[in-house]
């Protein structure tokens, strides 16, 4: 992708997730973003047909940016991956966008950027790393129960994200794996290293 893209986006994208820190993300507007980027409506709309987009992709190369790339990771049923702990340092750093995102006004987009991060961790290594269903013999493809992870991930987000104040991410991410692997399963103290709720 040419390089003048790339920059235009970043600056909407940095311009977005910088008003949804002044206020909620659905009251930002494709004026707003544009005023605060320094470009005009025209350019906006040659990059994003919406701010619902453009919020999941701030999101995601944020996301990418704190290293939470969650792409070929060796998964455990008994310890939580350190990439998704990484994810959720970032969403733990940027608690009240993914409040917003996720809760009330719902954002589609990111909701379905977050389904298709965690679901692909999945994806790509489950069949050798996880105890998973074989679908040769119990019916049960990949693809539905990568959807199926990735929904209650994303379920144990949303519910942490409700709490006050926020516990780590270690944290959360424990709840996670215990959520899919069953109870008593990698969770930490539940007081180690606790962020508070921002």
């Amino acid at each position: 992708m040419d390089a003048r893209v790339l920059r235009t986006r970043a600056r909407l994208q940095e311009a977005l997730l910088a008003l949804a820190r002044e206020k909620p993300a659905s009251e930002v507007s494709v004026s707003d973003v544009a005023e605060r980027a320094g470009v005009n409506r025209s350019t906006f709309y040659q990059h994003y047909t919406d701010t619902d987009t453009l919020l999941a992709d701030a999101l995601d190369a944020a996301a990418t940016k704190a290293g939470a790339q969650l792409a070929h990771v060796e998964l455990d049923p008994a310890v939580p991956p350190a990439l998704l702990i990484d994810f959720l340092s970032h969403i733990a750093d940027n608690p009240d966008i993914y409040r917003q995102a996720l809760t009330g006004t719902a954002s589609g987009a990111v909701i379905v950027r977050l389904r298709a991060r965690v679901a692909d961790m999945i994806r790509q290594d489950a069949p050798e790393r996880v105890m998973v269903p074989d679908p040769e013999h119990d019916g049960v493809p990949l693809e539905v129960l990568s959807a199926g992870v990735a929904g209650t991930v994303l379920g144990v987000i949303t519910a942490w994200l409700d709490r006050d104040p926020l516990e780590s991410p270690e944290v959360a991410a424990g709840w996670a794996w215990a959520a899919l692997f069953g109870p008593g399963r990698a969770l930490p103290d539940r007081n180690a290293g606790e962020t508070p709720a921002g």
